[in-house]
């Protein structure tokens, strides 16, 4: 086999190969030999089809594998030998000329293709032991927890009918039925019976809940609203709709007394216990904020740290997912890139810079992880699905048998697990120090990127 390198630009290469035909012949001809005690063909005794017969009447697919394996093997050493680690999958480029094909297939001439490949740069890992982490920390304070419990017992409050030709009030539960149109024509969704809507929870369309304000039981209004622009149901997105709505009951909410009967009706013991769950609660989300924002610092650190070529390649296919995404999001919202005070090409400048830190911070992560045996088990996943199906209430087997047929998926499960054990691995050595902050501080960078986005 000769090998000759034909392009050598940054992380791209390309070898022309070449393999005697005369090696091609012997790897057919062993194959052949295997094939002689398995095939059965008329006129013969099993095992007794004399080579040169089997040749004539398989020698072309034989052949045909003969070079498929060739390639495959000859790939493999090259990589292995020059230590290539692949950042996609080999462009092999073999002769297509009719001729040449029927001369390779019949083992008159040599093997002669291209394999063009993109690698992964050799990676230097920082010295994790000199990265210094400021580790976010809020206590929950009694005043947290109080309006905490306060909002479980608006959630939990009771309403009581209003007396005749009461008028419904922000705040009053209003009991509808309704029939919703679009330039008339009546739409999929868009009438129900008997559902009671607290205005000013901003749980409906905005607006229809506005317009139930002085409606009275027995009166119909005619609701007019507009659909949001980024609406779930695409069909209905940013159309204009009126619904013709009926109230049947107007009430109002009822004062509820915070104390040990309240929390006795929520499954608790007592209003301390109450207030213990709303205090654990918080504290769990406070600590889901801190490990977002520690491993964002940690993740700019890495970035900082190692800076390499990213694959091309990869770079590209990761900006067009999320270049895709961003598109899809501006149609759905009916936006321009002139509405967010930009243009489709800084727009796409932007998206490419992240698309490269995405694949440069994915290949550091794996880096690591391989250098230090860092792995997911199945068990982990498993328990990843697990969490996914109790989500969907009801749903829990169709969840199951989607990830159990779907590799995809479950690589996506994999992949955020792998994330954090590895983040865990640097945690451990890196300098970490706790500082104490609000809770507005904690959450003040995801505010910050929320706007941003």
């Amino acid at each position: 086999m000769q090998v000759k390198e034909t392009v050598a630009e940054g992380l791209k290469h390309e070898f022309q190969i070449s393999v005697p035909a005369a090696d091609l012949d012997a790897k057919a001809d062993a194959r052949l030999v295997e094939l002689k005690d398995k095939v059965r063909l008329n006129g013969f005794r099993p095992g007794k089809v004399p080579v040169a017969h089997l040749k004539k009447v398989y020698g072309r697919s034989v052949m045909a594998e003969a070079i498929d394996q060739t390639i495959r093997d000859a790939n493999s050493q090259l990589f292995t030998e020059r230590g290539f680690r692949l950042a996609t999958e080999p462009k092999i480029t073999m002769p297509t000329e009719e001729k040449e094909v029927e001369e390779l297939l019949a083992g008159k001439s040599d093997l002669t293709y291209t394999v063009a490949i993109e690698v992964v740069p050799s990676i230097t890992l920082a010295d994790f032991k000199s990265f210094k982490v400021e580790k976010p920390v809020a206590d929950v304070t009694d005043t947290e927890v109080d309006d905490a419990v306060k909002r479980i017992a608006d959630q939990n409050r009771a309403y009581a009918a209003k007396g005749e030709g009461a008028k419904a009030a922000s705040g009053d539960r209003v009991t509808v039925s309704f029939k919703g149109t679009i330039d008339g024509v009546a739409f999929e969704g868009g009438s129900a019976e008997n559902i009671p809507v607290v205005t000013g929870s901003n749980s409906f369309i905005p607006g229809f809940e506005d317009q139930l304000t002085g409606i009275a039981s027995g009166e119909t209004r005619t609701l007019k609203v507009t659909f949001p622009a980024n609406y779930g149901n695409t069909e209905l997105a940013g159309k204009a709709a009126e619904f013709e709505t009926t109230a049947s009951q107007i009430e109002a909410p009822q004062d509820v007394a915070i104390d040990d009967e309240f929390a006795k009706t929520l499954g608790l013991e007592s209003l301390d216990k109450l207030k213990d769950a709303a205090r654990e609660r918080i504290a769990a989300e406070f600590a889901g904020a801190t490990r977002q924002r520690v491993k964002r610092i940690l993740l700019d650190r890495l970035d900082e740290t190692h800076r390499f070529e990213a694959p091309p390649s990869l770079v590209d296919q990761e900006f067009e997912l999320m270049w895709n995404s961003v598109k899809s999001e501006m149609e759905a919202g009916g936006k321009t890139f002139a509405d967010e005070n930009t243009t489709e090409e800084a727009a796409k400048e932007e998206y490419r810079k992240i698309a490269d830190r995405r694949v440069r911070l994915g290949l550091v992560l794996s880096e690591i992880g391989e250098k230090n045996k860092i792995t997911v088990t199945d068990d982990e996943v498993g328990r990843a699905v697990i969490e996914r199906a109790r989500q969907m209430p009801g749903r829990e087997k169709e969840v199951w048998d989607f990830y159990r047929n779907n590799a995809n998926a479950l690589a996506q499960l994999r992949a955020p697990i792998y994330e954090d054990k590895v983040v865990d691995f640097i945690l451990e050595l890196a300098n970490v120090t706790e500082k104490k902050v609000s809770r507005e501080e904690l959450y003040k960078d995801d505010e910050a990127e929320k706007n941003a986005a």
